[in-house]
């Protein structure tokens, strides 16, 4: 049978099957052609090669409970909550006040467990399952993560710290007010040495740098140092060469400072 034969078969018999039927029809079939048949039937049909490895997997089961059901376990409807925004606005307000971890990056962790999130959301008069809260927070790039204090004893009121802070930041924000993040980043040796990346240069005129990376003798290395302000999404990065200290950080801020005056001059 050629794979037009194919197409037009299948075609005609697909839209008359549920999801489980179609990815067992796709995959006996599959089993027809033989090697390669896999790749052959997904790339006629664009339906995916696991959707037909699925189906594969449902051929072989032998438990008639299993054969009965249409969907895997965990598939069906989704809860309606997980796609209501004001929901989502909801459950964000509730862990933005404990949010803990670096203010500059996308990954997140919460000190609310999401039982405890979905009994405040019930207080609220909105009744919600955990389950359904854990949805919501992965999609909105959070999760729970113990914490590691094997360096430091934890203060009583550190919690309180983050919560103070939290409060000061969005009064900041809500008033127009500047709200920065300041932190070291990855330093850099200078001198001759080889960079990741490429550059467009003649052929075979490869530009020629060391071997080994191991800082030499009085040269120094170069410190960047962010300041990333919150509220206007905008970077700074001030570079030097002296150690990173207290002063080198303060330095930054009034250079950055600085600048933002310049700008809006």
């Amino acid at each position: 049978m050629t794979d037009e034969e194919i197409k037009i078969k299948l075609t005609k018999i697909l839209p008359y099957l549920n999801e489980r039927q179609k990815r067992i029809l796709l995959a006996a079939e599959a089993l027809s052609i033989g090697y390669g048949g896999v790749s052959k039937v997904s790339r006629i049909t664009g339906i995916t090669r696991p959707t037909i490895h699925a189906g594969l997997k449902d051929l072989d089961k032998q438990d008639e409970g299993e054969i009965a059901n249409i969907r895997s376990e965990g598939g069906g409807r989704k809860s309606t909550h997980t796609g209501d925004k004001r929901i989502t606005g909801l459950v964000e307000s509730l862990v933005d006040g404990s949010t803990r971890g670096d203010p500059m990056s996308p990954l997140k962790w919460t000190s609310k467990s999401t039982r405890n999130i979905a009994d405040e959301l019930c207080n609220k008069g909105v009744k919600i399952s955990h389950v359904s809260v854990k949805t919501i927070l992965k999609n909105l790039d959070y999760s729970l993560q113990g914490n590691d204090k094997s360096l430091e004893d934890s203060h009583p009121d550190r919690d309180e710290q983050f919560r103070f802070i939290a409060r000061k930041v969005k009064k900041f924000l809500k008033e127009g007010l500047p709200v920065i993040s300041v932190d070291t980043k990855k330093k850099e040796l200078i001198g001759n040495y080889a960079n990741k990346g490429k550059e467009w240069r003649k052929k075979g005129d490869k530009k020629k740098v060391k071997g080994r990376d191991f800082p030499e003798k009085d040269k120094k290395v170069g410190i960047p140092y962010g300041i990333y302000d919150q509220g206007k999404n905008i970077g700074w990065v001030n570079v030097g060469c002296d150690h990173d200290t207290a002063d080198f950080a303060v330095q930054s801020i009034h250079q950055w400072w600085t600048y933002m005056i310049l700008l809006i001059n």
